[in-house]
């Protein structure tokens, strides 16, 4: 009975801002999607030799949807089962959930039954007495207990204790043994306390549960070393199928759902950042807005760079608001080190580096910079890796766009802010650069200019939209050959275009060619809506070549799905659907005036739509074929588009 009323009332009190008992929510069973984590024995008479950490893949990975979490407590393959579980991640990783997870899985009797109780205090928000005992710390968590706190400590019944943000309390964990205490009633420091329970002073059978971001790891692995057995965890995020399996949680309705992720998964820079679990519920955030309303994403207003200011102004939302001139030179020198290490192919960055930064403030460095996990014994100081590379790339595009009141050189004063050099690199050799140049054309569209102004506290420069203009300009005149058509032959301009999104940008941007040609290019759906977007507003399009491309409405990975509708897809010139060589025409291509389709696997089923297109398009004078399987039977159904009257073709290859 005690059991079943402590259970109640605990996991009601973890959870009392959302207002309900969690096992009467179905909200939070049917949103939670199992995260990979890594795992680290530490025991209590040798220190394990394996390494947790980006990059050290030392463990194995968890798996199943209630691995993550009933691994925590369960025998190792030594036969040992922890008494103390390190949970580490960086902000956004999912630690929280995951101890939610715990309680509601014991608070529903389901799983962790080797607790009799279980006492949760959220160290971020809870204030803690300067002096307590153990059964205070108890009694503040849980006050309305119908047995009283400290019987239930002498009971020494199986007692789990859970510390979710533990650096938060900000306490010395260097403390005189001698002063440790052995009495759970006993009063002392907070600080002596709490070393009393993770040095098993105290209640010596009770088991922890903690959690941390990484930069706390290593003080509190010194404090537990040779006390008991013990065991890190490390949360990696979201794997492969884990992010399509969070968007089917996401979403209730399970078309729109297959919608958002498709158009993440043709996305190569939102799929990567779906990883970070916080990053996925920002992606599926922003398309559950898009689709209020709207039967699909292709007319989507969020391209991938409002995405990760929607992010950006998450994370400071509420940090050092009293004082924005910190926040603002903390950010300046972020995006200087990024800047910097992109130049340098630099992911991992020293403690002095931070340090000469001026970035080394515990109430924000956390947010961008993750402390790597170090392996045991190791004392090489701390370094330090953005969250995600493409969070490196979006704050090094920001060191460029940036307003300054003066020259803007890197932290270090080594890196000048040259818009141009990094654009020339980028053409030339430096094709790593793309993404940070793709977050370039993004930060300067004027809805960017003003959110960033408006939200952020950042102004963007003018300037750097004129000098991206000049330089897609000048770009494709110096690829084509005197006394030809000016082409565009590039598909990585599209992405440019289209991720800022502006249809005067675009149109200037176009004005000048008169063609487009692309030679062996697979086109993602990601890639058709571009090239869509840039088509509408090419004024000027007379030509389009497509040479050995394959067009892909969804991932190419995936089983082919006779039953998704792949009519009105994309409204480009043409799309493929889940069949091979299936098109469509559209109104994009009224003023072309000639389309050459070679070697793109075109079959049969595709000629009802070619003969659409020629009657559709009075314009067009040239239409070319070239190594097809048409057949006897497609060219007949070309043949009817022929006779039409709306048709003024003159040349049929």
């Amino acid at each position: 009975e005690h059991r079943r009323d402590s259970r109640e009332h605990v996991v009601w009190e973890s959870h009392q801002d959302r207002g309900a008992c969690p096992r009467e929510s179905p909200s939070f069973h049917s949103r939670f999607t199992t995260l990979s984590i890594t795992r680290e024995p530490q025991s209590k008479h040798r220190a394990s030799d394996g390494a947790v950490g980006t990059g050290q893949g030392c463990a194995s990975t968890s798996s199943g949807a209630a691995a993550a979490t009933t691994a925590l407590f369960e025998p190792g393959g030594d036969g040992q089962t922890p008494q103390v579980v390190l949970l580490v991640g960086a902000p956004g990783m999912g630690k929280t959930m995951m101890v939610r997870k715990v309680m509601v899985e014991w608070g529903e009797g389901t799983l962790h039954m080797q607790f009799d109780f279980v006492f949760c205090i959220d160290c971020k928000a809870i204030v803690l007495p300067m002096e307590a005992s153990v059964a205070d710390l108890v009694s503040q968590c849980c006050p309305g207990l119908r047995v009283p706190a400290g019987k239930i400590l002498d009971d020494q019944k199986k007692i789990l204790f859970i510390f979710d943000g533990f650096e938060a309390l900000g306490l010395s964990l260097v403390q005189p043994e001698a002063e440790l205490s052995s009495d759970p009633r006993e009063v002392k420091s907070l600080e002596l306390t709490l070393m009393s329970l993770l040095k098993k002073t105290v209640l010596p059978k009770a088991s922890l549960l903690i959690t941390m971001r990484p930069r706390a790891l290593g003080s509190l692995r010194r404090c537990l070393k040779g006390e008991c057995y013990v065991e890190i965890v490390e949360i990696l995020g979201f794997s492969a199928a884990r992010r399509e399996e969070y968007f089917h949680r996401y979403f209730e309705n399970p078309s729109k759902a297959d919608m958002a992720f498709r158009f993440v998964r043709g996305n190569k820079i939102l799929y990567s950042l779906c990883v970070i679990p916080v990053m996925s519920w920002t992606i599926c955030t922003i398309l559950e807005q898009e689709l209020c309303g709207k039967k699909n994403l292709l007319e989507c207003s969020k391209a991938t760079t409002g995405m990760m200011m929607f992010y950006l102004s998450q994370l400071l939302k509420h940090r050092d608001r009293d004082n924005p001139q910190v926040l603002q030179q903390f950010l300046r020198q972020l995006c200087s080190l990024a800047a910097e290490g992109i130049w340098k192919h630099k992911v991992l960055f020293e403690e002095k580096e931070i340090k000469d930064c001026g970035l080394d403030q515990p109430g924000l460095l956390p947010f961008f910079l993750n402390e790597r996990i170090t392996r045991e014994g190791e004392d090489n100081g701390s370094v330090y890796a953005f969250t995600h590379l493409h969070l490196q790339e979006f704050f090094a595009a920001m060191f460029y766009v940036l307003e300054d009141d003066g020259e803007m050189v890197s932290s270090l004063g080594r890196l000048e802010k040259d818009i141009n050099k990094l654009l020339e690199s980028y053409n030339k050799s430096r094709k790593d650069l793309n993404v940070t140049v793709r977050f370039l054309f993004g930060l300067v569209s004027q809805k960017s200019i003003e959110y960033m102004d408006k939200t952020i506290g950042c102004r963007i420069s003018p300037r750097a939209r004129e000098e991206l203009l000049e330089w897609l300009q000048g770009r494709h005149r110096g690829l084509s050959h005197p006394g030809q058509a000016l082409k565009v032959s590039e598909m990585d301009t599209f992405h440019f275009l289209f991720e800022m999104n502006e249809k005067s940008f675009a149109q200037s941007a176009l004005g000048h060619f008169t063609d487009l040609d692309l030679q062996d290019t697979k086109l993602t759906l990601y890639d058709q809506m571009a090239l869509s977007f840039c088509i509408q507003h090419w004024a000027g399009l007379g030509s389009v070549t497509l040479q050995g491309c394959s067009f892909h409405w969804q991932d190419p990975e995936a089983e082919l799905d006779a039953s998704v509708p792949w009519v009105g897809v994309v409204p480009w010139v043409w799309w493929a659907g889940e069949r091979p060589g299936q098109v469509r025409c559209a109104e994009p291509l009224l003023s072309v005036l000639s389309i050459r389709l070679r070697w793109c696997r075109l079959s049969e089923s595709c000629c009802a739509e070619l003969a659409a297109l020629l009657a559709e398009h009075p314009g067009l004078a040239c239409l070319e074929l070239a190594d097809s399987s048409l057949g006897d039977s497609g060219v007949r159904l070309l043949c009817e588009g022929l006779r039409t009257p709306g048709c003024h073709l003159r040349i049929l290859r």
